[in-house]
Parts: C-alpha cells; sequence; structure tokens
C-alpha cells in the first residue's frame, strides 16, 4: 500500500470515462478547499489482509501524516492512484478497499471525501507548498502485520476480569485456595509467571516431543512447511481409533467433508477469517485470493446455508472429521504434537433455535467434554469465558455448569464481545513443565448465522437467524495425544507410575514373549487366540534375550505382557505383567489363564472401538521407522 499526501490550497477532479472494472459514480466534479490529498494504492502484497485490517493501518498512517504536518486538517480527500506502484492488487479487491479506507476516517471524526475508483479522472491541485505539505508513505508488509499485532493485543487487551465459580458459588481468585494444576492454569491465563520462569519454559521441551519419535508414533517432514507431520503405522492407528471414538460418541450427527480451500473475495469468508489475524495461510490462486481453513466453520456453513431449514429440524448437528485444518502459528512456537500448522480436527456445529436451546445443547457437549476426559485418562482444567452481558442474563445456566463439573473453574468475563461467541468453554490438560494444553472446546456463536446468511423458518413461517455452537470433543487429535502422552509422564514424575496410556489406543495392547525358540510355537498359538478377540497383539520372536524383550516391551508402554516358558506350557496358565498397575521399577505379576486374561482385557476395552494392528504380527518381520 502507497500514499502520496499533499496538503493543498484547493482541488479539483472530474471524473471523464469509466474503466472496465468500475464503481458507480454520478456526482460529477467535484472541488474541495483547504483539504489533504491522499493518493493511494493498493498492492497485491497487500490481499493477504482484509479491508478492514488494511482500513485501520492506513488510517494509523493518515493520522501520523497529520501529526508531522502539525496543521489542524479535519478534511481529507482519498484519491485511488494506480501510478504509484508497478505491483498493483486485484481491480476485485481494491475496489472493496477503498469503501473501508473511507468508512474508518470517517469513524476517527473526519470529514472525508473520496474519489471514484476504477474512473478515468482529471484533476487540478494547488499544492499549500509549506515544508511539511507533501509526506510518502510505502505501507510494506511488516508494517502492516505490526500493526495487526498490535491490534490482536489490544483485543486481547479488552477490559476483563476473573473469578473463579465453584458449585455454582462465584469466589474472587484472592478468596480461593489454589491447588495444583487448577493453580498452573490461573497463572498461565492471569500471565502471573515470572519473566525469568517463562523464559526457562521456552528453553524446555515438553517430553512428549521425544516421545513421538521414540515410539514411533510421528515426527516432522522436514521437506514440508514448519509444523506439517509424518505419521508413522502406530500413530496412524491412533488416530484412526481417536475418528472411530469421536463419531462414536457425539450425538445424532450428521457427517459431511467440505473442502480445505475458501475464496477471501467474499465478505463472510474474510469476515470470519479475520477474527483469526494472521494466523492463516494466504495465498493467491490465480486472480483469487484464498485461504487455508483453520476449522471446518467455513464448508459446514456454506453447506448449511445452501439448505431449508425448519424449526422442526433444529437442533441440527453437522460433523466432520477435518483432515487436515491449518493455522499460521509462528516458527518458533511451533512445538511437538502441542501447537502445529497443519492438524485434524473433529468439529461439530450444532444450529439451534434459540439460547433456550444453545444452552440445552452445550450443556449436552460439556458433558461429552467430561466422558473425553475419563475415556483419555485425562485431568482437564477448565475456563469458562464468559462476555459480562451474557453472565448477567445466564447466571443460573453458568452455575449449572459448574455444579456439572464438581470442580474450580477459572471465569473470564470479558467486559463485550472480542470474537463470534458469548459463552466459551476450555478444558485444558497441563503438561509436563506446568503449561496448558487446550483440548476439548464449546462455543456460542451469536454472530456467524448473520453473517454466513443462515436462516430457519419458525413455527408462524418467519425466517429467523439461529444460533451455533462450535464443538470440538477433543479438540486437535495431535493435541489429543500429546494431552495423553503429557499426563502419564507426569504422573510417572510424580507419583513414580509407569507411564501407560489407555488400553483402547495403545498401537500394541498385548505382547507375548517366548523365552527360547522352543516357546515360539506355543507363543503364537496363544497370540492367535488373543487376536481372535479383537485384541492388537504380537509376538516378540527376535534373537534377543529375554530381559532385552522384556525392556523393550516396556519402552513400548505396551499394557499387558506375557511371558511364555516351560512353566506356563505345563501349567496352562500365563504369567502376565500388567503395566498400568506398575510402579518404576517394580512390574506388577499376575498368574492367570489365557481366557481370564482375555475377558479382564475385553472388560476394559468394551465401549471403545478397535482397529487391528498395522504391523505384522512377528516382532521379527517388523520395519523399524526409528
Amino acid at each position: 500500500m502507497k500514499i502520496l499526501a499533499i496538503h493543498a490550497d484547493r482541488f479539483r477532479f472530474t471524473p471523464l470515462q469509466k474503466g472496465e472494472f468500475h464503481e458507480e459514480y454520478y456526482g460529477g466534479s467535484k472541488e474541495v478547499q483547504d483539504v489533504l490529498v491522499l493518493f493511494t494504492c493498493i498492492e497485491d502484497q497487500d490481499e493477504v489482509y482484509s479491508e478492514r485490517e488494511l482500513a485501520k493501518v492506513y488510517s494509523d498512517e493518515v493520522e501520523s501524516i497529520l501529526s508531522k504536518m502539525g496543521a489542524k486538517i479535519n478534511r481529507i480527500l482519498i484519491y485511488p492512484y494506480a501510478h504509484l506502484s508497478n505491483s498493483l492488487a486485484s481491480l476485485s479487491f481494491s475496489m472493496k478497499v477503498f469503501p473501508e479506507l473511507e468508512t474508518e476516517m470517517k469513524n476517527r471524526g473526519y470529514e472525508v471525501i473520496r474519489a471514484p475508483f476504477g474512473w478515468y479522472k482529471s484533476f487540478e491541485i494547488s499544492c499549500k507548498g509549506h515544508a511539511l505539505s507533501e509526506f510518502f508513505r510505502d505501507v510494506s508488509p511488516a508494517k502492516i502485520s505490526e500493526r495487526m499485532k498490535k491490534g490482536k493485543k489490544e483485543r486481547r487487551e479488552v477490559n476483563k476480569e476473573f473469578r473463579i465459580i465453584f458449585n455454582g458459588e462465584v469466589f474472587d481468585i484472592s478468596e480461593f485456595d489454589l491447588k495444583g494444576d487448577f493453580e498452573k492454569l490461573v497463572k498461565s491465563e492471569l500471565k502471573e509467571k515470572e519473566e525469568e520462569e517463562r523464559k526457562e519454559e521456552k528453553k524446555r521441551e515438553p517430553p512428549h516431543v521425544k516421545l513421538i519419535r521414540e515410539k514411533e508414533i510421528a515426527w516432522y517432514e522436514e521437506t514440508s512447511d514448519v509444523g506439517h507431520l509424518k505419521w508413522f503405522p502406530k500413530g496412524k492407528l491412533m488416530r484412526d481409533l481417536i475418528y472411530d471414538y469421536v463419531l462414536s460418541i457425539i450425538p445424532e450427527a450428521y457427517p459431511v467433508e467440505t473442502p480445505i480451500m475458501y475464496d477471501l473475495g467474499l465478505k463472510e469468508i474474510r469476515e470470519h477469517a479475520d477474527k483469526f489475524g494472521e494466523r492463516q495461510y494466504r495465498f493467491k490462486a490465480g486472480k483469487r485470493e484464498v485461504m487455508l481453513r483453520f476449522a471446518a466453520c467455513f464448508g459446514q456453513f456454506m453447506l448449511i446455508r445452501d439448505t431449508f431449514l425448519n424449526w422442526k429440524d433444529l437442533p441440527l448437528r453437522i460433523y466432520e472429521y477435518s483432515t487436515y485444518s491449518f493455522r499460521f502459528e509462528q516458527r518458533g512456537e511451533v512445538v511437538g504434537l502441542k501447537r502445529l500448522r497443519a492438524f485434524t480436527m473433529p468439529d461439530m456445529h450444532t444450529i439451534c433455535r434459540d439460547m433456550d436451546q444453545a444452552r440445552e445443547e452445550f450443556l449436552r457437549q460439556v458433558k461429552l467434554c467430561l466422558r473425553v476426559e475419563k475415556d483419555l485418562n485425562l485431568d482437564f482444567q477448565v475456563v469458562l469465558r464468559v462476555t459480562s452481558d451474557f453472565l448477567k442474563e445466564n447466571m443460573e445456566f453458568i452455575s449449572k455448569i459448574s455444579r456439572e463439573i464438581r470442580r474450580p473453574i477459572l471465569l473470564e468475563i470479558l467486559e463485550k464481545r472480542t470474537h463470534y461467541w458469548d459463552c466459551k468453554i476450555d478444558f485444558a490438560q497441563i503438561d509436563s513443565l506446568g503449561r496448558p494444553i487446550e483440548d476439548s472446546t464449546v462455543q456460542i456463536d451469536v454472530e456467524s448465522g448473520e453473517r454466513f446468511g443462515i436462516r430457519f423458518q419458525d413455527e408462524s413461517g418467519e425466517m429467523r437467524v439461529p444460533i451455533i455452537l462450535h464443538f470440538s470433543p477433543t479438540g486437535s487429535v495431535e493435541r489429543a495425544i500429546c494431552s495423553m502422552m503429557e499426563r502419564v509422564w507426569k504422573l510417572k514424575e510424580e507419583k513414580k507410575l509407569l507411564p501407560t496410556l489407555p488400553t483402547w489406543i495403545s498401537p500394541i495392547q498385548v505382547r507375548v514373549i517366548p523365552v527360547s525358540e522352543k516357546h515360539l510355537e506355543k507363543a503364537i498359538e496363544i497370540a492367535e487366540r488373543i487376536s481372535e478377540n479383537n485384541i492388537r497383539v504380537d509376538v516378540d520372536d527376535r534373537n534377543e534375550t529375554l530381559s532385552k524383550r522384556m525392556r523393550d516391551s516396556q519402552r513400548e508402554w505396551i499394557p499387558y505382557v506375557v511371558v511364555i516358558g516351560d512353566r506356563e506350557i505345563e501349567s496352562n496358565t500365563l504369567s502376565v505383567s500388567i503395566r498400568r498397575e506398575s510402579e518404576i521399577n517394580k512390574l506388577k505379576k499376575e498368574r492367570m489363564s489365557l481366557n481370564d486374561l482375555i475377558s479382564k482385557i475385553k472388560l476394559e476395552v468394551s465401549n471403545f472401538p478397535f482397529r487391528r494392528s498395522y504391523v505384522p504380527l512377528r516382532v521379527s518381520e517388523r520395519f523399524s521407522f526409528s
């Protein structure tokens, strides 16, 4: 974006002829006295930003120029002037920007005249000629990004206050006895950590980063962009199981699949995208500016908008396992599975007829978040974020949520709405470094129905705008796996328990280890019996010592390890190591029959999805991705 500013005694322009791409204009010639004329062009590099963002940066620059001139100028004239650059933005984009520039300057109290876009015009100018009457500004992308970051910080710093709500009762934070992970969450949200503590945390790597490579789950793909992963068979199996799991728990939702790329030339797409500022992949596709989705909102909203909704259809739930979604996180913030640029997120939207129905659905989805916590063996800390108006009107509802969750909740009260939601609940696992990993979330969206033109017909035949819930039961799949690994590592550090993933999601659930070659046939027979019962099993038939193979099974966090030797064959019983009941340096071993082992595992995983192993039965035949 470039600006040539001239303080003029007089400026006159006359539209002569329409260009191929123009806005309608019927005003004829205009002459203005004592005015700051702003010859302005929008460049192609500006198209990654929204019209509104550019208008704010532009207005800041103009006010900076006015300040340097020192003159009291309240009248400005915005004049589209392509000759300031050789790299112009598309005509369609530029034509949308100039009205935004006018609106923003008017909102700041200036008298604004704007010459029409897309017309050939003549002009006459009489420059005042004082020492500071002319300025040129080249507003680079870096400068725009800096202004956006400042604006984002200002939005974050909207007046807000924090309370704690527990069992329906609200407390000042100073009145509450903060403990454990909840205290860490509160400190993180209130940014109360000391600067040195934050710097030290940034230097340390969360344990799961090393673990995902060591366990052959996933790793960075160096030939792709930062924060894009490759998944090995074990990690792929875990992802697929989470897909099956989420599909099994979401209530009567219609599964859909929508595109990953959207046209920012559409007002509703751009406005919704702008809520996330610079954290997006934006680029040119031919003459169009497009973005990669950061959630499934765009496609699902468009899908719903194109249907006819009746009040009897509501609540309507649309679900998508969005592989992939994208957020252009800062390079230094990308770490492990916690923060990525490409991720998969189960994403459901519920179309509700009114706030009563939205509250009912919200509470149902909060209960599902609590189920996810239990099923993934997590320990969620909870933040409930509301606008002050929503809190005043829905205090009983907020208390009901608190009583349902049955633990202290950090209550963030915003003076005004800064995004599209009035109420949002976030469930976070605290990692081994004391930092929150945001997982499950539910949000009450009061803007998108109007923005995307979604309507439903009520009982009287009137078309109305619905309220929309956003719901991700696990958050991103990557963060769900991250949370599970960080949680069990914390238990190892704090309670000296062996880190163990839930059995249903463990890539191998049982390992059978023959003591020697002569026990291999029996080991394979037992493994095949176990496999017939939909339990993932393998046989470590490698030519290694028994102690080495036992250590490897522990390194792989296998929940059940069965050793087959002479005694087991003669007694027809099994020696079973049970990982989740063990402590560090003290394995819990138990003798049981094969049928008892199968029954024990089947009971443990009975309410969870099952997929067969993605690796060969025999460990000796397995390819190593490490």
